[in-house]
This record gives C-alpha cells, structure tokens and sequence, in this order.
C-alpha cells in the first residue's frame, strides 16, 4: 500500500459496522440450512470493520490516485483511451436497459434485441462486412472467433493443410497469441524500412498452407498500408483469407471501409472506437464482421428481424457454437450504438479527421526534440525513439516515468518491438489543442532535462504518492491479498 494511506483492515476497530439494516419482516431459514455443509467457513471471515464513513472516505481518497480519461491525458498509443460522453452512459442506465434479465422471454426484450440488430446493421455498414455478431467479449475474443471463423470455412472445404496465420513484425500481440490458441502457427512477415509489410517477404510466405494474413490498417506503427489491395490479392490468390484487426479503426472511419479494402474478417474495439469504458479489465466488446462465405458458421444464435419482431435464430447447422453467455456485454453494446446514432456518419468521418490532425501536429513539434524512425504523416498515433536520450543516460522508461509528475499517464513504450527505445503516442480526436501543446511542452522539457540534469529523470516520479517502483519484482512477485501478521512481543 502507499507510505501515507492505511490498508482497510487496518483501519479496521473491532464492533464498528458501515451498515444499518431493517429487521426481516417475512420468516426466512437460517443461512446456515442454505449451504451445504463443504461450504461453510470453520471460522468467521476476517472481513474489516469500520464505520461507513470511514468506508467512503478510505475509497474515496483511492479513487482519487487513480488515473483516467475522465481525470487527465491519457496518450497510450494502440489502446485509444478517448473520453466516454456520459450520455452513453445515461442510455445504458435506462431502466428497460439496466433492469432486463438475461433469461427473459423474446416478447418481452424486443427493444433491446432491436438495439442490438441495428447496432449490427450500423456496424456492417462501418466495416463493409455482410454480417455482424456481436457476442465477442473483447478485442482479442474478436480476435479467436475470427481466426475459428476462418479455420471452419478451410475445413468445411476440405483444406485441412492450411495451418499458418501471416502476422506483421509490428502487429500487437494478441494477434500471434490468437493465432496459435485458434490452432494455427503464426508466421512473422517483414516490414520495410518505410515500416509497412514487405511485400515480397509476403508472397514469399504465402501458399498452400496459408490460412490468413492478420493485419491492421493503418497499422501499429499509425502508417497507412498504401498496398493493401495488392496485399489481398496475394492473400486471396494463395486461397487464404486476409483479417483486419480492428484496434485502429479510430483513423478510417467514415474514410474508408476493411471490407473495401478486401478484407474477409473484421473486429471492432467498441471499448477503443466507438467510445465505451476501457481499461481495468473490462467491461469491453469486440464485435466481428464477415464476408458472405463466412456468415454460415457464425457463433450461434444470431438476431433475425422476423415477421412479428426480433429473435434469437439458433439453427445454424455449420456454426462454431457460442463464444459468450447472454449474447455479448448488452451494456457495452447500448452505449456503442448511442455513440454511433448520436455522431452520425458525418460525425463518425469527423472522428478520424480529427485524430489523424491531432497526431500529426504532435509528431511534427515533437520532432526536432527526439527521433523518429518514421517521417512520413502518420494516421491517428506514432512513434517516437529515445535513442538519443538514451545516449545521455536516459532511458524511455525513465522518460515514462517523468511524464508522472506533470501529471499525464505515459504513452505505450517499449512497443512495437521493432522500434528501439519505443514511445508510442495517440492523442485521439477529444483532446484540445491547449492539451496538446502543454503534453508537448512536457515531452521537450524532458528531453532537454536529459541534456542538462539526466538524474532528474532518471530517479523520476519525484511528486507522485508512490515513488519509483520495481516492475520486474511486482510483475514476477506480486502481493495480491491481505495477510494478518501475529505480533509477536519480546
């Protein structure tokens, strides 16, 4: 815990209780009779005990250390973390929304299976795929029912021999990862010194064995694929398939369309895109969208819009099954579509305008000051190298942790592999230009502190609540729970 805030059990004073409840009015059996026996604790559980304000203000003043995109600038490049407009927030709180239940009959949640298939309606749209499911829980979840989408369509066509997913050398690493859990090897293609795909590298690696081609567009590094059709072909020719990874999505849309593009399989991040919360661990969604030779081994069930209403059609004799309980995270789903109808499709193009300018900007003042292996306009993010600071002492990871005491999360460093000293930065469409410059201001002042003072940087965060941590210990040994220490008097 921090040098100054007291863990809750220590706070704990036996007899305090936060909560006042009203006796029970209706006879009920003792919890005791509820719970077999295998169940019950030997001794009660060592739960804290403190008064409800106690219990507010210790969480509350937690909360407060916390950092977000409601709180402060949050530039971490491949995630997007953009501003959630509350209105989404309020549309999901609907009660016909918050209160349904997952097993209610179909007549009684038309609305929202109509929500959910419209959504699905605007997301074919958006992506140029012929059908939509959204029962995926996450971007890498998209990810595996994808590749499974594609592994189904070989078989189903006799073409057991194709065992090899083609990913770039910068790719994210889900992509690799859901390869292999989807059953395939993944194979690394090369990117050129302009850090797109090699292109010959790729037909070399394309074949017989060749399930498909992962891919982002624009991709990790925020460079648009200008090849990208020629890409498909190669693809398509070898008889694979060619899967967008819908991470970056916030730099095309309403420009242009994956499936414009030849892409046969697509995700989305609605957690990333279109402006649902991110981060802690969920909630999250990754819808995924097919061509038409793929929609017949789509998860069971989908949504049909039928005579008298919407239902759940579950007769899909070559599908893949169900991937996720409840058809997807419906609150998720709520706040997507809320953002999609409230934008617009000039609203939506205004996104991506707006991110790649903001980008852009940041990349040419920030230029002179640290190098950039890559000079051409990037897309919604870039990356930056720390090279020269690292000349000086300095490293990337130190700069991260400068970045601290001015108050900003730290862009992604480290990240894509294939970039020494890695900063990675996606300022998004919703920051002002006033954000931006006083980020940018930030990042110049570091580097010129690693110049003149590289210890002030080097022992950074200097104000924050928590000094410099030890990552590599906490990652390999971390204290995830609260054990009672017996004192022992001498």
């Amino acid at each position: 815990m921090t040098k100054d805030q007291a863990l809750i059990f220590e706070l704990s004073r036996e007899g305090r209780t936060g909560h006042s409840l009203p006796d029970m009015d209706v006879e009920a059996p003792a919890v005791e009779d509820l719970l077999p026996g295998k169940f019950k604790r030997k001794e009660p559980a060592e739960l804290p005990q403190v008064s409800e304000l106690q219990l507010v203000r210790h969480y509350t003043a937690l909360s407060r250390r916390n950092h977000g995109v409601d709180s402060g600038f949050y530039p971490l490049g491949s995630c997007t973390m953009k501003y959630n407009p509350k209105v989404n927030e309020d549309a999901a709180r609907l009660p016909g929304f918050a209160h349904l239940h997952p097993y209610q009959p179909e007549e009684q949640i038309q609305g929202a299976l109509e929500l959910m298939y419209s959504l699905q309606q605007s997301l074919e749209a958006v992506t140029g795929m012929d059908q939509v499911t959204l029962q995926p829980a996450a971007g890498a979840h998209g990810e595996w029912t994808g590749l499974m989408l594609i592994r189904a369509y070989h078989e189903a066509n006799g073409d057991h021999g194709r065992t090899k997913v083609i990913v770039p050398d910068s790719a994210h690493g889900t992509n690799p990862a859901s390869a292999v859990v989807a059953g395939f090897e993944a194979v690394t293609v090369r990117s050129t010194e302009e850090g797109l795909v090699d292109l010959e590298h790729l037909r070399e690696l394309a074949g017989s064995d060749t399930a498909a081609l992962m891919l982002t567009n624009p991709n990790t590094l925020g460079l648009f694929e200008r090849q990208i059709v020629e890409m498909a072909d190669i693809i398509h020719e070898a008889g694979g398939k060619l899967y967008y990874d819908g991470a970056n999505s916030n730099a095309i849309l309403g420009m242009t369309r994956p499936g414009d593009m030849g892409f046969d399989v697509v995700h989305l991040n609605l957690h990333k895109t279109f402006t649902t919360p991110h981060g802690g661990g969920g909630p999250g969604s990754g819808p995924v969208g097919v061509k038409q030779d793929l929609v017949p081994y789509l998860p069971a069930p989908v949504i049909r819009k039928a005579q008298h209403g919407y239902t759940f059609h579950y007769d899909i004799p070559e599908t893949i099954g169900r991937v996720k309980p409840f058809y997807g995270n419906f609150g998720i789903n709520v706040r997507a579509y809320t953002y999609i109808r409230t934008m617009g499709p000039e609203g939506l193009r205004q996104v991506s305008r707006q991110a790649v300018l903001n980008a852009n900007y940041m990349l040419r003042r920030l230029e002179p000051h640290f190098d950039t292996p890559y000079t051409q306009h990037c897309k919604h993010e870039f990356v930056l190298s720390g090279k020269r600071q690292k000349k000086l002492g300095v490293r990337t990871l130190d700069i991260a942790k400068r970045l601290l005491d001015f108050g900003y999360h730290p862009p992604t460093i480290y990240f894509p592999v294939n970039v020494e000293e890695c900063l990675m930065i996606e300022p998004t469409e919703t920051e002002s230009k006033e954000t931006l410059d006083e980020f940018c201001d930030a990042m110049i002042q570091i580097a010129q502190e690693a110049e003149s003072n590289p210890e002030i940087v080097q022992d950074a965060p200097h104000t924050t609540v928590v000094g410099r941590m030890d990552e590599t210990t906490a990652a390999r040994k971390p204290v995830l729970r609260w054990e009672k220490r017996e004192t022992v008097s001498t």
